[in-house]
């Protein structure tokens, strides 16, 4: 049995983000990963939440913002909807956060260089004790750096400063 946080949140692993023009790099590994980590909490019966960014393309209640189908969302875990990379900016998961009395958080989902760099900083920064399995989110190439060398710089910035690498 693996370590894991007080919570694992999930963060934008949506059709729109996973499909959008084209699929996040190592798609299909980081939704098995993912899946791993969902079933690992469910096993300790510790809460999860699903956090699903909300725009012009993600609009809530069409299938580009639906959360990925092979993902296994039940009806005990807690969603959570954003409008910023943040995911603590207007939203309610400090709130649920402080009700489920979390200290530690396990995160994984999309994108590297947006939504999870601002809220694994954020998080930090509001006091929590930040993890993640290696690889545990995905991006697409950009005029920069593969999706791969991105992760890799993310995952290298994040690692001892921002958050720890759990081995799953």
């Amino acid at each position: 049995m693996g370590i894991c946080a007080d919570v694992l949140i999930v963060i934008d692993l949506q059709n729109g983000v996973c499909y959008y023009q084209e699929h996040l790099f190592g798609l299909e590994k980081l939704l098995t990963k993912a899946n791993e980590r969902i079933s690992l909490y469910r096993k300790l019966n510790k809460p999860i939440i699903f956090v699903q960014h909300c725009d012009e393309d993600l609009v809530p209640g069409e299938e580009p913002w639906a959360i990925h189908p092979n993902l296994d969302v039940q009806t005990q875990d807690f969603l959570v909807n954003k409008i910023h990379a943040n995911s603590f900016y207007k939203t309610n998961l400090q709130e649920i956060l402080n009700q489920l009395m979390v200290h530690n958080i396990e995160f994984c989902g999309a994108q590297t260089e947006y939504c999870m760099d601002a809220t694994i900083k954020f998080a930090h920064g509001l006091g929590y004790n930040n993890f993640m399995v290696p690889n545990g989110t995905s991006t697409l190439n950009n005029s920069f750096m593969s999706a791969e060398e991105t992760i890799h710089f993310y995952e290298n910035i994040w690692n001892h400063r921002f958050l720890e690498f759990i081995n799953d």
